[in-house]
């Protein structure tokens, strides 16, 4: 009699520490709920069900797939065109699932196939001369990075003062010459995992990159104008090549024209390593099957290595994508070739129904927000989208496919020149890149373009204060010289010095889209703080002086102030040095605040303090000592702005006295001593010196805090995150040693 075949069922094991396995050929089980058999593919056929470009092969198990009719499943082998028998009887499901697995690898297997074994792994080998670490550096193709992430978790505080976790333990890997597509529903962590591995939101969590050549994570070189015209035209923007870009006060390019030309940015850098959120979002179907199918054709010429964040890409640019990254509410639902991942849903019994979009069909099949029910197999029983998420994830997290997951992560971490990058750290060893002058030169043309072309930069704030310095020439008008005209020379003065440049946080929002625009490409590698600083003052320099002479000269001669071209003049320096230090403070102010609305009412607050205390509303003498006058009185610019207006002002003029004693007449000198209580032991110049000074302070200011607010922010998300079990990868010592 025959003996029947009844391995046990395997089951996930429950402990929380995984084997890593290499060289371990996986077989398919295929699970019966009712009979307990188990037929099994043996690995030992090389035309066993075979998934065609596929890294792995997968063994997935605890899912329902069909019901089995006769006697329990015995090991079978399956040939493409042979029907497939279970138990002698055939089995409808498993057929319908074969036969579109054959009809789709006809359809969509690719020319060239990457097979895991062409990547060798070379341990203790010395490929490229010096030293390498304990690894050294391993024989790969061309010079591409590898990337790996290993038990990520990301943790966020709660409304209720616990912590959320947003990613919950996802491993993956990028290699050099293929392109991630990061895909899942809305909040289930896409972005997050996207921020992650470029270094924004790791948490602490190692993140390794072990690349060929010791050159920068992405590296700034100054593409030929040949490659310029070449991207361009990849991106279909040649018949806009003359056009502007736009904003608010001006029509330019489109939504995807901009999104397509800020991708042309990203691949003139040539960086090595790039990533992309939503690439396609604002595109339609065909300007997204062009643009991904030539940032895949780059990244494979080229061995660069990308991954990209994906919103419901059609059919056309899911099968551009060599990798698949499905994630749902924080957990890896499926990571392999985007062609496996089809066979993965069948064999769980949630096979895509022919002419459906196999993307569409992932995310309605892992997306719980609406309560859907779904039908598991052909004709089975339907099962809420929680149970489904549930039976992807832990069948996957018991797949063969996993094990080999992590095995390649580990060797990935062995080999070559290794570079462990802990709480969002960069890699940021110097490649080819432009000189600090060249940076500099560039940045600023850049800037003064853009300022001219905005019109509420400053010119929307020229005209403002051309406005209100006519209301102060007509209300202050012909203003003499009697003892009344004391009190009104010295309120003029202080509008200007105080009323008048506090306008100048009006510019506020146009440096917050700088800022945006700054952080990216600082991010990105293209220059450094230092650089930025440099081109956005002297860029602005040009207009800040326009708006400062033209409004401050109908002010000073309607007004009729002291006649002098000398005077005229130190009242326009002193108008340009306030409108400066307004500025850097406010650079200061969207390094911390960088919300625009919130920025100005800090500045608008920050401003105000500042005027109390500048010796006008209460004179000097009479500010309370802790706080007010010392060291408030002496840290407000508007001390040293309305003491110099009032010594270039006052000094040389004779006022008569009206009061009932005294002398007939009263001088300037008697009026800034006795009357403003100003300081007469320096120079009017050494109070424009001072403000300059300031001037220089605030944006040294603003570029250590930029510097400390990136070192300091891993150490401050770390603290935030809740404790976690972390498989770090092993360390091994960055060396710069050359390769071939």
């Amino acid at each position: 009699m025959d003996s029947q075949v009844n391995p046990p069922r395997w089951t996930p094991s429950q402990s929380p520490t995984r084997t890593l396995l290499a060289n371990v050929e996986p077989e398919i089980h295929i699970h019966d709920p009712e009979t307990e058999g188990v037929g099994s593919l043996g690995s030992d056929h090389e035309d066993s069900l075979s998934f065609s470009n596929s890294t792995f092969n997968f063994a997935f198990s605890d899912g329902p797939t069909s019901q089995h009719v006769g006697p329990p499943a015995r090991t079978v082998s399956h040939r493409p065109g042979a029907p497939l028998y279970i138990g002698g009887v055939e089995d409808p499901v498993v057929m319908e699932i074969i036969r579109s697995m054959e009809v789709e690898r006809d359809l969509v297997e690719r020319p060239e196939q990457l097979r895991r074994d062409e990547y060798v792994v070379s341990f203790n080998q010395n490929a490229g001369g010096g030293g390498g670490g304990r690894g050294g550096a391993v024989g790969l193709k061309g010079n591409g990075i590898f990337l790996t992430w290993k038990d990520l978790w990301v943790m966020v505080p709660d409304k209720k003062g616990g912590r959320r976790a947003i990613l919950q333990g996802v491993t993956g890997y990028l290699e050099p010459g293929e392109v991630l597509a990061i895909m899942g529903p809305s909040g289930c962590g896409k972005s997050t995992l996207l921020d992650s591995l470029a270094g924004d939101l790791s948490n602490g969590t190692p993140l390794c990159i072990s690349i060929r050549t010791p050159t920068s994570r992405l590296h700034v070189e100054i593409g030929e104008e040949r490659e310029t015209d070449v991207t361009i035209r990849d991106m279909g923007l040649q018949d806009s090549i003359n056009t502007r870009i736009g904003g608010w006060g001006s029509k330019g390019l489109s939504g995807g024209q901009k999104r397509r030309v800020s991708i042309c940015i990203e691949i003139l850098t040539r960086p090595k390593l790039l990533f992309l959120d939503e690439p396609t979002s604002g595109l339609d179907s065909a300007a997204s099957y062009h643009v991904m199918e030539r940032i895949i054709k780059l990244a494979k010429q080229e061995q660069r290595t990308m991954v990209a964040s994906i919103h419901q890409p059609s059919s056309e640019v899911f099968e551009l994508f060599h990798n698949l990254c499905l994630l749902c509410s924080g957990r890896t639902v499926y990571f392999g070739s985007t062609l496996a991942a089809n066979e993965f849903f069948s064999l769980n019994g949630f096979p895509c129904p022919p002419l459906r979009n196999p993307s569409d069909h992932y995310l309605r099949t892992i997306n719980k927000d609406f309560g859907v029910d779904i039908e598991q197999g052909l004709g089975g029983r339907k099962m809420s989208a929680v149970e489904a998420i549930n039976t992807l994830v832990k069948s996957y997290n018991s797949s063969e496919a996993y094990r080999q997951v992590q095995q390649r992560v580990f060797e990935i971490c062995k080999q070559g020149l290794l570079v462990i990058l802990k709480g969002g750290g960069k890699l940021e060893k110097k490649g080819s890149q432009a000189g600090f002058i060249t940076q500099c030169h560039v940045l600023t043309r850049r800037s003064f373009v853009n300022m001219y072309r905005d019109l509420g930069y400053y010119w929307l704030r020229l005209a403002i204060y051309i406005a209100l310095c006519l209301c102060v020439g007509t209300i202050f008008h012909d203003i003499g010289s009697s003892y009344g005209s004391i009190q009104a020379r010295g309120s003029m003065l202080m509008f200007v010095a105080s009323f008048l440049t506090f306008m100048a946080i009006g510019g506020f929002p146009s440096f917050v889209e700088d800022m945006k625009i700054f952080t990216r490409e600082r991010l990105n590698g293209h220059y450094g703080v230092g650089a930025f600083v440099v081109g956005n003052t002297f860029s602005s320099l040009p207009y800040l002086f326009l708006i400062s002479a033209i409004p401050g000269a109908m002010a000073y001669y309607l007004v009729g102030l002291q006649k002098g071209i000398g005077h005229f003049a130190y009242f326009v320096i002193m108008i340009y040095a306030c409108m400066l230090l307004v500025e850097s403070l406010m650079m200061v102010v969207a390094s911390v605040v960088p919300d625009f609305l919130m920025g100005i009412i800090t500045g608008a607050g920050i401003q105000g303090v500042m005027m109390l205390n500048g010796g006008f509303f209460r004179l000097p003498n009479d500010l309370p000592k802790p706080i007010w006058r010392y060291p408030t009185y002496y840290i407000a610019f508007h001390k040293y702005a309305i003491q110099g207006f009032f010594k270039n002002e006052f000094k040389g003029l004779t006022f008569p006295n009206d009061l009932a004693v005294g002398p007939q007449t009263i001088t300037g000198d008697e009026i800034l001593r006795n009357i403003w209580q100003v300081e007469m032991g320096h120079s009017k110049w050494v109070d424009v010196v001072v403000l300059l000074g300031m001037v220089v302070l605030y944006r040294l200011m603003f570029l250590g805090i930029i510097k400390s607010v990136e070192k300091f922010k891993p150490i401050l998300k770390s603290l935030m995150a809740a404790p976690s079990k972390q498989l770090t990868p092993v360390e091994l010592p960055y060396t710069t040693s050359p390769a071939n």
